[in-house]
C-alpha cells in the first residue's frame, strides 16, 4: 500500500512538475510506461525495507553481465555505445546512446557489448534494503 502512495504521489508531482518549475527549465521525458522492455507489466513488491539504488555501469567492448535476473524493476538511461540485451527464448533488444528501458523481471537475460567503446549507463534498482541487485 506504501508502494501505491508513492507512486501516486510521484506521479502528480511528475505530472505538475512543468507547471511548478520557472519558465526557461524544459523537461526531457526520457521513459514513460508501465512494462518492461518485452511487455510484462511492472509490478513493485511488498518489501519491508526498500531501498532505491542508482549505479553507473560500464561494459567494455567484448565483455557482457553475465546471465541473471532482477526480482524487482530496472530501469536503465544508456550514455554511451550500444547495449545488445539477450533474453531467454526471444530476439535480442538493441538500447543506443540516450535511450532508457525498463528492464526484464524475473526473467534471465544477459547484456552485452557488441561495439567498440565501453557500454555506459545509469541504473536504477528498485529493490530492498540487504539484498543483491540480481540472482545467477
Amino acid at each position: 500500500m506504501r508502494k501505491i502512495i508513492l507512486l501516486f504521489i510521484l506521479t502528480c508531482i511528475f505530472a505538475n512538475a512543468k507547471a511548478q518549475y520557472n519558465s526557461g527549465v524544459v523537461l526531457e521525458p526520457l521513459l514513460k510506461t508501465d512494462t518492461t522492455s518485452i511487455g510484462q507489466k511492472i509490478v513493485y513488491p511488498d518489501f519491508k525495507n526498500d531501498e532505491v539504488s542508482i549505479y553507473k555501469v560500464t561494459i567494455p567492448h567484448g565483455k557482457s553481465t553475465g546471465w541473471h535476473k532482477h526480482l524487482f524493476p530496472v530501469f536503465a538511461y544508456v550514455i554511451q555505445g550500444t547495449l545488445t540485451v539477450e533474453v531467454d527464448n526471444r530476439k535480442p533488444l538493441y538500447f543506443n546512446t540516450n535511450s532508457s528501458f525498463s528492464e526484464v523481471i524475473n526473467t534471465m537475460h544477459n547484456g552485452v557489448n557488441n561495439g567498440k567503446e565501453d557500454v555506459v549507463l545509469i541504473a536504477f534498482f528498485m529493490g530492498e534494503k540487504g539484498k543483491p541487485l540480481s540472482e545467477h
